[in-house]
């Protein structure tokens, strides 16, 4: 470990090189944890399948590979398709679950997780995929920093994609029934919106999203049929630190936590580096549970 801190302090350009790396994955992770927060804050729902359906999305552009055809093309069909698998799941999972008490939503979404790996474990088997893009990747600061073509354009994808969502929820009358619903559902039902509706058209959308970070992920990272469950936590760590509803907050935490991730890898080895999302989730918890009783006492 030792060895390695020297290293980036001898050499502060690989400094760069995780910089880099871990803003480009964070991007990705921003879109996962921007989907969470959509769940949770308007149906009150925490989502154990989050990572899942990331991975499903990635599986899409797997597909078009096996096709012989560019992966980026999956994009629009796994965000449709995503969102069509979403509305279904709400039908018949999350509608029967989203008025009970949040045990029961866990083990409905825990369930719901297993199921999707299982289904992507036989039809693609349990070995590690990705979706090559065949693009670029080019050198910067004399060959000691490397960025792939295919990074930049995630995180170009992931602006707009960001940007579109933020549109929709500002100017759509259906994304401003999801904020009514969000705020107070019973108000809202006695203004007429029909709530069952927005609920289900938000977990689709969750889905949606989900699967164009999956594609995206698919082409820059690694993909398999159990690696849902880090992409859950991440979600989760994201959505903890922002908080709800807040969508620089959501970007800021998800743009750490990548950065935060690869300098983990590097120093403390790959083997830790999931351990390090886990230990952060623990920390914000706790953080949270700090402020929280701390906005008491002031109260009181």
């Amino acid at each position: 470990m030792w060895d390695n801190i020297m290293v980036l302090a001898a050499a502060p350009v690989f400094n760069v090189q995780l910089i880099l790396d871990g803003l480009f994955i964070g991007a990705i992770f921003a879109l996962a944890g921007y989907g969470l927060a959509l769940v949770w804050g308007v149906m009150n729902v925490k989502n154990l399948a989050q990572g899942e359906l990331v991975i499903m999305g990635g599986y899409f552009a797997y597909v078009m590979t096996q096709l012989g055809l560019h992966p980026l093309l999956a994009l629009i069909p796994a965000f449709a398709i995503m969102f069509g698998f979403g509305w279904l799941v709400y039908k018949i999972i999350i509608s029967k679950v989203i008025e009970r008490d949040l045990f029961t939503s866990l083990l409905a979404t825990f369930g719901l997780a297993l199921v999707i790996q299982q289904g992507l474990n036989l039809a693609f088997g349990p070995e590690v995929q990705t979706a090559q893009s065949g693009m670029e990747i080019r050198s910067i600061f004399g060959g000691n920093v490397t960025v792939a073509d295919i990074r930049v354009l995630s995180l170009i994808l992931c602006a707009i994609l960001a940007g579109l969502v933020v549109l929709f929820m500002k100017h759509s009358r259906m994304g401003q029934a999801i904020r009514a619903t969000s705020q107070d559902p019973r108000a809202a039902r006695v203004m007429g919106i029909d709530t069952e509706k927005v609920y289900a058209f938000t977990f689709a959308l969750n889905a949606a999203i989900c699967g164009a970070a999956g594609v995206l992920i698919s082409m820059i990272w690694v993909i398999q049929p159990f690696y849902g469950v880090p992409h859950s936590i991440r979600a989760f760590v994201v959505v903890t630190a922002a908080g709800l509803g807040n969508l620089p907050g959501v970007i800021i935490a998800a743009l750490g936590l990548g950065v935060a991730e690869q300098y983990s890898g590097f120093v403390l080895g790959a083997e830790f580096q999931q351990a390090t999302v886990v230990m952060l989730l623990i920390f914000v918890l706790m953080w949270r549970q700090f402020q929280m009783s701390k906005n008491r006492q002031v109260v009181q």
